[in-house]
């Protein structure tokens, strides 16, 4: 199964301010040498005493934070983050339910507030909104983008027998045009897209977030058993470490370069 001759391309591209909040469509980013999308997980909503230091960051497991893997109504939520101001809005059933500028302790206590009342069945401890300069919160060590390949969803929801929302595997780069499934060939290969240069480094495993609608924040099918029973792997996407920084648009053209 190799590459097809017609270009492939940039169909989407996300970020996800917030671990577990909404994403953020955008129409063009500049991308950074070893570094995630500006502001991808740049805050995470900690579940419970998580020991994370701001000082001194580091990665820590998912399990730590509220998250769509466990919290499924977060994806009923709507968020929005403003780079220039740092305001988070969060809207639930189209009204504005909290706002809070994130670099403040007010602004954060405002977001915490809404989530101890809101998700207070779920939580293991006070939420507390975490940051630290230049760290992401993503939910591998390694900072990286994270590409998806839309046939390889189209090719799930074949496996489900209904439609899949490419939103649920919460990618930054949504790539039109690979075969479905070709990305697996990708491993330690380097791709050009846009101005930028990407290495792939990992195939990414999925877990139970992609069981969750994200527009209705329920629960409603289980996708990582699907591909297993059919393909005898759970894996759906690519991370890639950026090694050539630069612009990339939707419309942008994405080659394999070796």
């Amino acid at each position: 199964m190799g590459m097809s001759a017609s270009p492939a391309t940039v169909a989407g591209i996300y970020r996800y301010p917030v671990k577990g909040l909404s994403p953020e469509p955008m129409l063009r980013v500049e991308l950074d040498i070893g570094k995630t999308l500006p502001a991808d997980r740049r805050y995470a909503i900690e579940n419970g005493p998580s020991g994370f230091d701001p000082e001194h960051p580091r990665y820590l497991p998912k399990s730590h934070f509220l998250m769509l893997m466990r919290n499924e109504r977060l994806a009923a939520l709507r968020s929005h983050y403003d780079d220039a101001s740092h305001v988070l809005t969060i809207r639930d059933d189209g009204k504005d339910v909290a706002r809070g500028d994130l670099t403040t302790h007010t602004g954060r206590m405002a977001i915490e507030r809404f989530f101890a009342s809101s998700f207070s069945d779920e939580l293991r401890g006070p939420p507390a909104i975490l940051a630290a300069p230049d760290h992401s919160f993503s939910d591998v060590a390694a900072k990286v983008v994270s590409l998806i390949n839309l046939a390889s969803v189209a090719d799930i929801e074949g496996i489900v027998g209904q439609p899949v929302d490419p939103l649920r595997f919460r990618g930054n780069l949504y790539i039109k045009g690979w075969p479905a499934w070709s990305e697996h060939e990708l491993l330690d290969k380097e791709i050009s897209v846009g101005k930028t240069r990407l290495k792939v480094v990992k195939t990414i495993v999925r877990c139970a977030a992609v069981n969750v609608d994200p527009e209705a924040g329920v629960r409603d099918m289980n996708i990582p058993r699907a591909l297993m029973q059919a393909y005898g792997h759970d894996n759906c996407g690519i991370y890639a470490r950026v090694i050539a920084g630069g612009s990339v648009a939707a419309g942008d053209t994405v080659a394999i370069e070796n």
